[in-house]
């Protein structure tokens, strides 16, 4: 785990927030709905315990979007410009940190590819993570 204490928002930078403390992941994440919600080849997400997580101003203006039949997974966004922001899911214990939302890089680096068999082939390669097929275990 590494330590961390970061400030990040979304693009028109209407909504701002804080994450401090510990994280507990640094994932690169390939499954097609990480795809879609991203835009892009995978979405890296460091993972925090939610009460780490606190909004600074704009909280109003956070939509979401839960995937039908979906147990965990639900996009967080701001309303205006459509910037992916972080999932704060106290009942999973967890907040999802999109990486690209933070205002600085992190003090640690991604340590795995999750949903590596769903990765598609014009996706970066997997370079030196490990890479799993669905979560590391």
């Amino acid at each position: 785990m590494a330590s961390c204490s970061y400030s990040g928002g979304c693009l028109c930078g209407s909504v701002r927030y804080e994450i401090s403390g510990e994280s507990s992941a640094f994932y690169h994440c390939h499954c097609q709905r990480c795809r879609k919600a991203s835009g892009t080849g995978h979405a890296s997400n460091l993972l925090v315990k939610p009460e780490r997580a606190q909004w600074i101003a704009g909280e109003d203006l956070l939509g979401s979007y839960a995937v039908p039949g979906a147990k965990r997974f639900r996009t967080v966004f701001c309303r205006n410009c459509g910037s992916p922001l972080p999932r704060v899911a106290p009942d999973l214990s967890l907040a999802v940190i999109p990486a690209g939302s933070l205002d600085s890089a992190p003090d640690i680096d991604p340590s795995d590819r999750i949903f590596w068999s769903s990765r598609t082939s014009w996706s970066c390669g997997d370079g030196e993570l490990p890479s799993w097929d669905e979560y590391p275990g």
